[in-house]
């Protein structure tokens, strides 16, 4: 169809019915075919003067740009183009199909600019959430921005709808300062605003404010599904059980929940218990579902594997497989190689790695790689470990050789071999070295005493900047959660937390735990803190407490960013058995459940 507006007769009285026809055609839905819209576009061609000079001929071309940008986006933009002065709906609607586009996005912002630059057409308020929201998919923050300043500019600072697509573009691109500043800023507030920010502010994984904002918005609003999914995620990320439990309730309570949100909200409180370490309703919850997805499998597979229940995730593989007719996909692997390695069972690691591209023709990403590589490593199969590194097709990360480096330095493994796995991770350009990695080589060089070396590595992390991160661990009592740091004299029940703490090493001790004061002395000298013990680790606070203030009979349960020392995992063995109480502890690797003198790892970890 030609796209040239051509001129017409005037309209008649006949011709004037035939546009109201027309009129309905092009308004009484979204769902008429392409085929029936180019129908409609010839006949106002050959029926209707051109749009400039005629009031009713501009409504239906900016109805058929509207009609094409649903089923044609390049033809709607071809016509706009076409439009003598179009306004700033036939704009928007441009702008908003291809905000909406899987793969014109950009476009969405190069419209933008060139509407701004109009002097005949000005932005509205229904211009700005469109070009944002494909900034905010895009983390276009410059372009962003931008539409920020200009929408300053035409007096929509206050405009609620506005405010809430800016804090998600800031929450989108990680600027978690601007979005709580606009947020702030904000005179009136709807709860799709709370809604944005608290879940704005789970994506930036800052879950302790997320948790504060809901607290907050109670005040004012009644939590809806979307508030709570956020809310839930939030609890996963914090450990904090007991809220999760209420915000399970709630929905209970409150929802009549149809299908599809059932198996969404569902599959994110499976996934919650699992990582709050409740591992018993994670199961109940997965086995009341009415309908499960792919979804529903993995996070139930992942949440066994995090635990170290390896039979559980293999069961649930084949559930999954045979009974449910369910293709496995990458994320149910990393699930099933996660259960491998935290076990240490090399022969099935090796079998379900080959399925997966033998039989699923799956292929393998940096994740599986990562746990078949560490797997192997840590049962002291170095060489088979590094012939998968040098088979894989793509360039390895910083995780695989630290998973190496770490399972060479406890084995003893040649310094040289140790040496070249270190320059690959300070010498990468695409992920920098952790503190960790520069502990790890120090600890290798101490071992090896070579402490010129050591002092190297130390002037290194200096010269970098690089600072050994802090030990932190959380534990969620009566609905509040409490952080401790190593070292920690912040709590304002302190002075009562360390003389229990005194009580609690010579109880231990006296059963014979024997402190390894040999990971300690490495802790403080490259701290530059000789006074630190391994009394003031964060999990032995954070337990001290929990001791202090659980109930009888009810789990401790601690959550830790970095991995449990071998110390701290004995000194909790010993907590668990002398004060008979089952300790749960969720560090950077994996779920310990500590009954009896016992770990649920079965010390491989």
């Amino acid at each position: 169809m030609a796209a040239a507006l051509v001129s017409a007769p005037p309209a008649s009285p006949t011709a004037a019915a035939h546009n109201h026809r027309l009129h309905h055609l092009l308004t009484q839905n979204d769902s008429i075919s392409l085929r029936r819209v180019k129908q409609i576009h010839g006949r106002i061609l050959r029926t209707n003067p051109p749009p400039e000079s005629n009031p009713e001929s501009f409504f239906l071309y900016s109805r058929l740009v509207h009609h094409y940008s649903l089923q044609d986006l390049s033809y709607a933009f071809h016509l706009l183009l076409q439009i003598p002065n179009p306004n700033a709906f036939i704009y928007n609607t441009v702008i908003r199909a291809y905000a909406r586009s899987k793969d014109h996005k950009r476009k969405a912002f190069s419209l933008f600019q060139e509407m701004v630059k109009l002097e005949s057409v000005v932005p509205d308020n229904h211009t700005f959430p469109f070009v944002l929201k494909a900034c905010a998919y895009l983390f276009s923050l410059s372009e962003g921005n931008q539409a920020h300043a200009h929408l300053l500019k035409h007096g929509f600072a206050s405009d609620v709808y506005i405010n809430n697509s800016l804090i998600h573009f800031y929450a989108s691109c990680g600027c978690s300062e601007s979005a709580r500043k606009v947020f702030d800023k904000m005179q009136e507030r709807s709860l799709v605003s709370w809604n944005v920010i608290i879940d704005g502010l789970v994506q930036m994984g800052d879950f302790d404010e997320a948790l504060k904002f809901f607290v907050e918005m109670n005040k004012t609003f009644e939590p809806d599904g979307y508030t709570l999914q956020s809310v839930i995620d939030a609890c996963a990320g914090v450990g904090a059980l007991s809220l999760g439990l209420w915000a399970h309730a709630y929905i209970l309570r409150k929802y009549q929940m149809d299908s599809d949100f059932d198996v969404l909200v569902n599959n994110s409180l499976v996934e919650m218990y699992c990582k709050c370490g409740s591992l018993r309703i994670a199961e109940q919850v997965f086995q009341g579902m009415i309908r499960r997805d792919v979804t529903s499998w993995n996070v139930m597979i992942l949440g066994f594997a995090m635990h170290g229940e390896a039979e559980r995730v293999f069961e649930h593989f084949s559930r999954m497989v045979d009974e449910e007719k369910l293709l496995p996909n990458s994320i149910t692997f990393v699930g099933v190689l996660t259960a491998c390695n935290h076990r240490g069972l090399v022969d099935e690691g090796r079998r379900y790695f080959d399925t997966m591209g033998n039989q699923y023709k799956i292929e393998p990403v940096l994740q599986h790689y990562g746990c078949l590589i560490d797997l192997l490593a840590r049962n002291g199969l170095i060489s088979e470990a590094l012939d998968v590194v040098s088979s894989m097709t793509m360039k390895p990360d910083n995780v695989i050789w630290r998973s190496l480096l770490d399972a060479c330095c406890k084995q003893s493994i040649n310094v040289e071999l140790i040496e070249e796995m270190a320059k690959q991770i300070m010498g990468s350009e695409e992920n920098a070295a952790s503190s960790g990695d520069y502990v790890l080589l120090s600890r290798l060089y101490a071992s090896a005493d070579r402490w010129n070396e050591v002092g190297l590595v130390r002037k290194l992390m200096t010269d970098k900047g690089v600072a050994k991160e802090p030990g932190c661990t959380s534990i969620e009592i009566n609905g509040l959660v409490h952080e401790f740091f190593a070292g920690d004299t912040t709590h304002p029940r302190k002075k009562e937390i360390y003389q229990f703490l005194d009580v609690v090493n010579q109880k231990l001790e006296a059963e014979g735990y024997i402190p390894d004061y040999e990971q300690a002395s490495m802790v403080n000298e490259l701290d530059g803190e000789k006074g630190n013990s391994l009394r003031l680790h964060s999990e032995r606070l954070a337990i001290a407490f929990g001791l202090l203030n659980s109930k009888p009979g009810v789990p401790i349960r601690v959550f830790k960013n970095l991995r449990v020392c071998d110390d701290c995992h004995n000194f909790t063995k010993f907590i668990s058995r002398i004060f008979n109480v089952e300790v749960v502890m969720r560090d950077r690797i994996r779920f310990h459940h500590f009954r009896d003198g016992m770990c649920s790892c079965k010390d491989f970890w």
